[in-house]
């Protein structure tokens, strides 16, 4: 009766340990609505965290756990079959004339509908105009011009009017997808940076909340720089592009870590891989995710 006693009080303690630092006991689901299993990849905050977050106003809706994004969206079949997987967020590729899939036969607003009925939540990226010094050759051609304050301000309308037409409501996230760009250019950095600016600054006028996607080597570097000199109408959001290391929100190191803090953060931490879920297999990248999500109606 001693030992029992004993092990029931070890038993007991072990549980409150476990609540005074929110992690679940072991085998418990951690997918919002139950279904699926604990998360598997290491990382900072683990996952199924959702609501509002410290320092975001009410109504913005943010998210922490793992996410996948893929150039095409796929069919709501899929998104059925993947709801066994790790992953409870979804980036996708909404509008743009920057797109690599323009052409998107699966995302409307029903798949919005759908995916958000199985408990996804949804990242939306832009991709339009990029820098004038964009090192890929395929966005060469879709070069910011001349006038980036202009440019940024229509392109920052149309941001939020294809996302209206898909069903997201203000207080969403609309994330601009900057690719790797010769920063310290200065001229294209100063075109770079104006678009940027004037992009964000229009999202949010029309109120979205203004993301911004791209390589931690590059476009996360410049807007941190940015930041730490003082400019105003930078993004909300900081999606961070570094592969081959663990996934990780607070430890990149071209990033302060009170910057873009707390709720602010993915980390794009794998790109390019397959995966196969429920018998469908993707081309994907993998993120850790500490942001807000879509409004969906």
């Amino acid at each position: 009766m001693r030992c029992r006693k004993l092990m029931m009080g070890l038993v007991l303690a072990v549980a409150l340990a476990a609540l005074a630092v929110g992690v679940p006991p072991t085998g418990a689901a951690t997918r919002p609505g139950g279904g699926g299993g604990a998360v598997g990849r290491p990382g900072d905050g683990g996952a199924g965290a959702g609501g509002r977050a410290a320092g975001w106003a009410a109504g913005i809706s943010t998210f922490r756990g793992w996410a996948f994004d893929t150039c095409l969206a796929p069919p709501v079949g899929t998104m059925r079959r993947w709801s066994s997987s790790d992953y409870q967020a979804v980036g996708v590729y909404y509008a743009g004339r920057g797109r690599a899939c323009h052409r998107q036969p699966n995302l409307t607003r029903g798949w919005m509908r759908s995916v958000r009925g199985m408990g996804w939540k949804v990242l939306p990226v832009y991709v339009g105009s990029q820098s004038p010094c964009v090192t890929a050759k395929h966005k060469k051609d879709v070069r910011i011009g001349r006038h980036p304050w202009r440019k940024g301000t229509k392109e920052g309308r149309d941001a939020v009017r294809k996302a209206k037409a898909l069903g997201m409501r203000k207080l969403s996230p609309l994330y601009l997808d900057m690719e790797a760009y010769t920063y310290r250019k200065k001229k294209c950095a100063g075109t770079t940076l104006a678009f940027v600016r004037a992009w964000d600054r229009e999202v949010r006028r029309l109120g979205y909340v203004p993301g911004f996607y791209s390589s931690a080597s590059s476009g996360v570097r410049h807007m941190e720089a940015a930041r730490r000199a003082g400019v105003r109408d930078l993004p909300a959001v900081m999606w961070f592009a570094r592969w081959h290391t663990k996934p990780h929100l607070y430890r990149e190191p071209v990033l302060r870590r009170g910057a873009w803090h707390p709720a602010r953060r993915i980390h794009q931490y794998a790109g390019n891989v397959k995966e196969k879920h429920g018998g469908r297999t993707l081309m994907i990248d993998r993120n850790l995710v500490h942001a807000p999500v879509a409004r969906i109606s």
